[in-house]
């Protein structure tokens, strides 16, 4: 396992566009992403495809990917972030500089579409990378949520962390949408909870992401190997019942059920039921069929507002008797003041 060093106040935030150009079709949140993480007291350096559009992606395969690397090979760079996600970020994936990110370890932040790049990032170099704010999709919101949510990625990537680290329920979620060009101020927001279904302790590696991205890598040497015990975090966003019940099948199939010792579901953006009055916990537990497995539901690294940051391969416990989740082991090179 190899620890990035924590993000420091002043340093560089790298941002990338793997996917779909945000800076192109989102300008205005774009530019108030930007201004926002300035005001936090980071600079922030543009990938080469800033302001770039290639149709549905920000540049071809090549170019995406040399935009990352252009960044891992900077060495003022100390976290980098995608801009937001899209559908085609595991084609990068033969392209990466593995070695020079080994060699200088950094923050890689991001979520949804760059599930595939973090999880191959940490199969091929066992960097910790994380589960977290996209710049345009998450750090262009407006307060309060904003807020929420970079403190969350603050508090893991930044802050001398005393262990354990117990993740705090935002109060209010939301996952109202509202085109962006037309959005003047927050969402409105909902009560929040989460629903613990289990018992004891588990105890495990935190390994996933977004479910739908991992169709792209599964059985590939990007595919970090899932282990006994390990805690898998699923998440998606849009999508309909059907899609889901067959993403959640193919984990069933494939075994990932039976070696994992549990699941923090995150919320589903906006989930189309199709009129059948399900959720997606629904779904996993027809699934599961009786097979136990214990499940934290409505957790919030997902794609709603707030979000919190998981780093992924780092050791995690979830106390179902508790119901808390927490981060057990060190994540961040020489950060933690420990038990």
């Amino acid at each position: 396992m190899l620890l990035p060093p924590s993000l420091k106040k002043g340093e560089t935030i790298g941002f990338f566009s793997p996917s779909s150009p945000a800076t192109v079709f989102a300008p205005q949140r774009f530019e108030r992403a930007m201004d926002y993480v300035k005001a936090q007291g980071f600079d922030l350096k543009a990938g080469a495809l800033t302001g770039q559009s290639d149709h549905y992606r920000s540049g071809s395969i090549k170019a995406r990917a040399e935009e990352l690397n252009q960044l891992i090979r900077d060495p003022n760079v100390r976290c980098i972030m995608s801009t937001i996600g899209g559908m085609n970020s595991n084609a990068l994936l033969p392209y990466i500089d593995y070695a020079a990110l080994a060699d200088d370890p950094k923050i890689i932040v991001g979520y949804s579409d760059l599930t595939a790049l973090l999880l191959g990032i940490y199969a091929k170099t066992g960097l910790i990378t994380f589960y977290g704010p996209a710049l345009v999709a998450s750090l262009g919101e407006f307060p309060p949520l904003v807020d929420e949510t970079f403190d969350a990625f603050r508090a893991v990537t930044t802050e001398h962390v005393t262990l354990p680290m117990t993740y705090k329920m935002p109060a209010q979620w939301t996952d109202v949408m509202i085109d962006w060009g037309e959005q003047t101020d927050a969402k409105p927001s909902y009560e929040n909870a989460w629903q613990f279904m289990g018992k004891g302790q588990v105890n495990g590696r935190i390994i996933g992401g977004n479910l739908n991205t991992l169709n792209g890598i599964w059985g590939t040497p990007y595919m970090p190997a899932i282990e006994t015990g390990d805690i898998l975090l699923i998440e998606d966003s849009l999508l309909d019942i059907a899609t889901v019940e067959r993403s959640l099948a193919h984990l069933k199939l494939a075994g990932v059920f039976d070696t994992v010792g549990a699941v923090l579901l995150g919320k589903h953006e906006l989930f189309d039921d199709k009129g059948t009055g399900r959720s997606t916990y629904d779904v996993l537990e027809e699934i599961l069929d009786g097979q136990p497995l214990a499940v934290v539901d409505g957790f919030d690294s997902c794609h709603t507002h707030p979000m919190l940051t998981i780093p992924l391969g780092a050791q995690a416990c979830i106390d179902f008797d508790a119901q808390t989740v927490s981060l057990s082991q060190p994540w961040l090179a020489g950060e933690h003041a420990g038990q």
